[in-house]
């Protein structure tokens, strides 16, 4: 494994909130949290530190935050806003390296191997550089972890948040005596579950992987785990020692292997299969638009449906295979349409998601004899195409201007979240 690559990890520090308080300079010395005011069971997307030490944390009810947090401003989140600025961050790291890959909205890779020299001044003082230029550029303080490895410099951001100066770095010489001792679940990609199967192995720390032989920790997992857990035993064993050869890459990290769009719902409003149908059919819609955009053809089609009545609840997964692949919308909806018949309990819907997957390339679609698919293919990439220069609203199908519509409401939003 070479050790003098320099990797960094920059994450923008409560990004959607921060943004809002450069936005709001009269909200400079106030708690604030982005989430929707008008819905005190929508859940907080971001809490600046000041919220943050009032009890307010991300993903929790915005009712329960303003009642932790007498004081706080509620902020509706504006997507098309973070992601404007997001963009404008990556540009400034691009004044530092040409290697920049976006890990998430608010995280970024930077390799700065072959650049650093070209400063002059060092990586502490490129580091401060870099988070000084984003300040003052957007108003939002970011925090880098930096290490040999992508996979260190993502563990060493964790550091970093605790840190005054927002840096820190991990690497081969002090990962024993800084990220071993940590529990397992601190370990990137390790969540609840897997957690308690290490806990079942007799594994509660970072370092009782690493100091573990890789064939050991292997039978340990097939012995918990199954045979087939070969390849989860020699990830994590690796991210453990820090080990990822992965280099920075711009533009996409890797190709689509699905596509889906799902909605979470009123479920008092989803009682009945006409109002259930409705929503079915707006998701196809939004799933072969995308689809169609990357010029892809789904051969299997998936739902994932959430049910409650308010006391009890319900999820389950189903899918089909279509006899062609197909990005069409007419085709899609009725094999969605028929795997959410076939197995509905008839409980009201709390969330309802459609997807494609197991993709070809569309430059190539199979002919019936009782339907023509390249006419209404063609067609509806001329639907595609007025959307796409007037907005999702152009055009809409009648159904959707039912109470039981939602495609209007999303024709708002980004993510799920208002623009």
């Amino acid at each position: 494994m070479p050790k003098d690559r320099i990797i960094l990890l920059s994450d923008c520090q409560s990004f959607y909130a921060s943004v809002e308080k450069a936005a709001h300079p009269e909200y400079k010395d106030k708690p604030v949290a982005v989430g929707d005011p008008t819905r005190m069971n929508g859940i907080v997307l971001a809490a600046c530190p000041i919220a943050k030490s009032h009890g307010v944390t991300t993903a929790s009810r915005v009712g329960e935050a303003m009642t932790k947090c007498r004081d706080l401003v509620v902020i509706r989140p504006r997507m098309s806003t973070y992601i404007k600025v997001s963009l404008m961050i990556s540009e400034i790291y691009k004044g530092y390296t040409d290697q920049v890959e976006a890990f998430s909205i608010d995280e970024q890779f930077l390799d700065v191997t072959g650049s650093l020299s070209v400063f002059g001044e060092g990586l502490p003082e490129m580091i401060r550089s870099i988070q000084h230029h984003v300040l003052l550029s957007t108003g939002v303080w970011t925090r880098v972890g930096t290490g040999p490895t992508k996979i260190l410099a993502k563990m060493a951001n964790n550091f970093a948040k605790k840190q005054k100066d927002g840096v820190f770095r991990l690497d081969y010489d002090n990962i024993d005596t800084e990220l071993w001792p940590l529990p397992v679940h601190e370990m990137f990609m390790v969540a609840g579950r897997m957690t308690k199967n290490f806990y079942r192995m007799g594994i509660t720390t970072i370092g009782d992987i690493a100091r573990m032989e890789l064939g050991e920790f292997k039978r340990r997992m097939r012995t918990t785990m199954g045979k087939q857990s070969d390849i989860q035993a020699e990830y994590y064993w690796q991210t453990a020692r820090g080990i990822d050869p992965s280099p920075v890459v711009t533009g996409i990290r890797h190709q689509i292997k699905s596509v889906g769009h799902g909605k979470a719902l009123r479920w008092n409003l989803y009682t009945r299969l006409p109002e259930i149908e409705v929503v079915l059919l707006e998701l196809v819609i939004e799933v072969c638009q995308r689809a169609r955009k990357y010029r892809y053809m789904g051969s299997v089609v998936s739902i994932a449906v959430a049910e409650t009545d308010g006391n009890k609840s319900n999820s389950y997964s189903r899918q089909m295979t279509l006899p062609e692949p197909s990005s069409l919308t007419h085709e899609v909806a009725a094999a969605a349409y028929r795997l959410f018949v076939d197995h509905w309990t008839g409980m009201p819907l709390s969330r309802l998601a459609i997807s494609i997957s197991q993709l070809t390339d569309d430059s190539v679609m199979q002919l019936t004899l009782f339907d023509d698919r390249i006419r209404t293919y063609n067609r509806e990439q001329a639907v595609d195409q007025i959307k796409t220069r007037y907005g999702s609203r152009a055009l809409i199908r009648a159904s959707s201007l039912l109470e039981s519509g939602v495609a209007l409401e999303r024709a708002e939003q980004i993510g799920g979240h208002y623009k």
